[in-house]
């Protein structure tokens, strides 16, 4: 059975509690260390976040996720097992792993952010959809409308993580936008849920992202540039 782990008690897991910290592996220990400047973010936020460890991944578990249930967020961390563990940060020197581990679970508490803010799939003030979509059944064309508010909110999120990096790990910004580059460049499709490539390309320079210290802020104005652009 997975643990529920509030992050009002997250600090606790690497502060002596013995029994606690013992029934994470090293690797989940250095993922929640270096997720911890977010998570403590999140706090001062007030996002209703419980840590999640999952005990065996599931097929296509990815090693960082963010869910919600009755109201709250769930960051789901499937490392035991998990070859995507490994994998996703293949060939990065282990000291900058963190940074990357960093900006993922800014990526994820953005989501978070966006759900609890109620915008969760809504677009940005002064914007509609215009035109008509179709496709060769219902079914389709419900598969498509998911997939262009998936890849909306994953481009948000991946801004957010971007402003993230800019405003609290600075001289990694290069290293981390070049990461998400190569990352989003693997999409197998088009236009899918994760394909952001545009939004990554976007904020190539960090400067043309917000500066205002609220870096899930900072990712909105890039964020509704996309929108105009892959609408």
């Amino acid at each position: 059975m997975s643990k529920y782990l509030a992050a009002a008690a997250f600090a606790t897991l690497f502060a002596g509690a013995g029994a606690r910290s013992a029934e994470l592996t090293a690797l989940e220990g250095r993922w929640l260390q270096a997720a911890a400047p977010v998570l403590s973010y999140s706090q001062k936020l007030a996002l209703p976040i419980d840590i999640v460890v999952q005990p065996q991944p599931r097929a296509n578990d990815v090693p960082l996720a963010m869910g919600f249930d009755k109201g709250r967020c769930k960051l789901v961390l499937t490392l035991r097992g998990n070859p995507q563990a490994e994998t996703i940060l293949d060939g990065v020197p282990d000291a900058q792993r963190g940074e990357l581990i960093e900006a993922m679970t800014a990526h994820e508490v953005a989501h978070c952010w966006r759900h609890v803010r109620g915008a969760w799939k809504a677009l940005p003030a002064g914007f509609v959809e215009v035109g008509e979509e179709r496709a060769a059944s219902s079914e389709l064309l419900a598969a498509s409308k998911a997939m262009r508010e998936a890849r909306r909110e994953e481009a948000y999120a991946d801004l957010a993580a971007l402003a993230w990096t800019r405003q609290r790990n600075p001289d990694a910004y290069g290293r981390v936008h070049a990461w998400f580059e190569a990352v989003r460049r693997e999409q197998p499709v088009a236009r899918s849920g994760h394909d952001t490539r545009l939004w990554v390309e976007l904020a190539r320079d960090a400067s043309r992202l917000g500066n205002t210290g609220a870096p899930f802020d900072d990712a909105a104005p890039l964020w509704r540039e996309g929108l105009l652009k892959a609408e």
